[in-house]
């Protein structure tokens, strides 16, 4: 057994495997967006016309990388920027038909990474394993 106990290391690098396996996957399959693109566009499906700062703060991430991210799906006909009534300064997300249409593809293919994560586990080692996952969540996220 391994006896690496350096966790934030251990953890930090089972993410960006998992992002950077995950992006490939979206690659290959020809889906034009990012796993970070596609929570996007999971939470706009869930709630359409949100704010970018709504979508930073669900997100964790600021303004700025919003920003660079809504530049690039929206570059991509993905979603358009509405203007908020009653506030000039303010945009509200809007995700297109061709938004829809690529987040439908890219589920499957996250589904399909989710799953094959899960392989070699017994379903109580992967209910112990979201049990740790959230409890860091709950934890340690900024308060």
């Amino acid at each position: 057994m391994n006896s690496d106990d350096r966790l934030i290391y251990l953890l930090s690098m089972a993410q960006q495997t998992m992002k950077d396996y995950t992006n490939t996957s979206l690659a290959k399959a020809g889906v034009e967006l990012t796993m970070t693109q596609a929570g996007i566009l999971f939470l706009l499906k869930r709630k359409d016309m949100r704010t970018m700062s709504e979508l930073g703060e669900v997100f964790d991430i600021d303004n700025s990388a919003v920003t660079r991210l809504v530049d690039r799906l929206e570059k991509n006909g993905i979603v358009e920027r509405r203007p908020a009534p009653g506030d000039r300064r303010a945009f509200r997300i809007h995700v297109t038909p061709k938004g829809l249409e690529s987040l439908e593809k890219a589920k499957k293919i996250i589904m399909g990474v989710n799953e094959e994560l899960k392989k070699g586990f017994t379903p109580e080692e992967v209910e112990s394993y979201k049990k740790v996952l959230t409890s860091i969540l709950e934890r340690f996220r900024a308060r």
